[in-house]
């Protein structure tokens, strides 16, 4: 009875529009004649403004929803909504328009082209959407100068860190001004204080008005957000307000601290 009523339990949009929701989606993918079920029936709505977590183990579902929701796949059956608008049976076209308009992707693994600049990589959505060379040089400045690397355009991905890399990642997110971030595993490939950072400028993001929403498999990452989805075998099997929320400048100056202690 208690997994039951957990899986109806859902976090509603009660003082804010619903900006992403997913109604009755399910995945199903055929594996040598095998059917294997990523996505059971989920319902969720994102709100708009909010910093929401997808947390589950491997395999649970979580990325096959981000890839839903991102309209980066369509679901086998049930239907995606983007700010108030039915994209389901849209054209591919037609959805990549909305992704580049709307929704802003931020990867584990960076996804930054090896021997291209910083500005360039930041530029890329921009030339997809035919953005001028002038105009769109100087978008991907300031979105670069928002993440706190004014100071590397030039740099190629070798010759940036980790975390410099996937600053490099959100700035390229954000240069289309999105109104909704999504973010796989983000602080997967860096260290502790690379990951805090992260962490950090996407609660600053969140701040000023971006709806973000990161998928996770670490409670600590996801413990960063103001609400967490718990998933399971495809389905969601929880959905919380968190109390207590970790706030990432706080952990910055604790490991700050730390530092300055052990020298």
């Amino acid at each position: 009875m208690e997994e039951s009523a957990a899986t109806q339990a859902r976090v509603e949009c009660v003082e804010s529009r619903v900006v992403l929701e997913a109604r009755q989606v399910s995945k199903c993918y055929e594996l040598d004649e095998i059917e294997v079920h990523a996505l059971r029936e989920v319902d969720l709505e994102v709100c708009e403004g909010q910093m929401l977590a997808v947390m589950g183990p491997s395999g649970s579902g979580k990325s096959t929803l981000m890839h839903m929701i991102g309209l980066l796949d369509r679901p086998t059956t049930g239907n995606v909504v983007v700010e108030g608008v039915d994209v389901s049976r849209m054209s591919p076209n037609e959805l990549a328009a909305v992704r580049n308009k709307r929704i802003g992707f931020v990867f584990q693994s960076f996804n930054l082209l090896p021997r291209t600049s910083a500005q360039a990589n930041v530029e890329l959505p921009l030339i997809y959407a035919g953005v001028s060379l002038l105009k769109r040089a100087s978008m991907a400045r300031a979105s670069l100068e928002r993440v706190g690397l004014g100071d590397r355009l030039g740099h190629y991905s070798s010759q940036l860190s980790g975390g410099q890399q996937q600053r490099v990642a959100i700035a390229r997110a954000l240069v289309t001004a999105p109104s909704i971030v999504l973010a796989d595993e983000p602080t997967g490939n860096l260290d502790s204080r690379s990951g805090i950072e992260v962490m950090s400028i996407l609660q600053d993001l969140n701040r000023q008005g971006i709806t973000i929403v990161i998928v996770t498999h670490d409670d600590g990452v996801a413990r960063h957000a103001e609400r967490v989805v718990h998933m399971l075998d495809g389905r969601i099997v929880h959905d919380e307000l968190v109390e207590n929320r970790t706030l990432a400048e706080d952990r910055m100056r604790e490991l700050d601290a730390e530092e300055e202690a052990a020298q």
